[in-house]
């Protein structure tokens, strides 16, 4: 499944400060029926956006209109817990196509990184200052940069580098999952193919 190309984000963000999240906090066990990835960003933190009546929870994060973009930032240690890959399908759905941490489970950043959303980690210091900033004010613009690899804080310019595969780095940036990765080098394999005994 093809998926959004991702070169340079601008965008405001949703902080969302707290550690160890896990992926049943982010896409609950019951709604994980579904085989297909569209229709989970409804659900995304679905325990945490509404009471038991289903009315919206005004004090979370994704209530507050103040609060928008396509950049989640979480707590150390964003996507733990079981391997669910309706958290990755739930986080893009909604509309993120970047989540910043200081520690991502490695099961949930391979996961979003097979569906188009990037994972950043930064250090500790540098997620405290995101979190000020945009607590402080929410109109406040980070860029990510994939192919330098850089994010930065964009009204004071402080800015930190990150870590990517390169193979993953590549498919993110043409919109490419595994398959259409193999598809986009079809020729490729089947030259090899033609010219390789049996």
């Amino acid at each position: 499944m093809a998926y959004d190309k991702f070169d340079i984000l601008t965008s405001t963000a949703v902080p969302l400060p707290i550690e160890n999240v896990d992926t049943d906090q982010i896409i609950p066990a019951r709604f994980l029926k579904a085989t297909e990835r569209v229709g989970f960003g409804d659900n995304l933190f679905r325990d945490w956006r509404y009471n038991q009546d289903n009315t919206l929870k005004e004090d979370f994060v994704l209530n507050q209109d103040k609060f928008s973009g396509k950049i989640l930032v979480g707590g150390k240690n964003f996507g733990s817990g079981s391997s669910r890959e309706h958290a990755a399908w739930a986080v893009y759905d909604y509309g993120f196509r970047c989540v910043v941490s200081s520690f991502f489970a490695d099961i949930f950043r391979g996961n979003c990184l097979n569906i188009g959303v990037l994972p950043v980690q930064v250090s500790a210091e540098f997620l405290q200052k995101i979190f000020d900033a945009v607590e402080s004010d929410p109109s406040t613009e980070l860029e990510i940069n994939l192919p330098e690899q850089k994010i930065t804080l964009l009204p004071t310019g402080e800015s930190e580098s990150f870590d990517i595969n390169d193979y993953k780095k590549n498919n993110m940036l043409n919109g490419f999952d595994d398959i259409d990765y193999l598809l986009n080098i079809k020729k490729d394999i089947e030259t090899f193919a033609e010219s390789t005994p049996l």
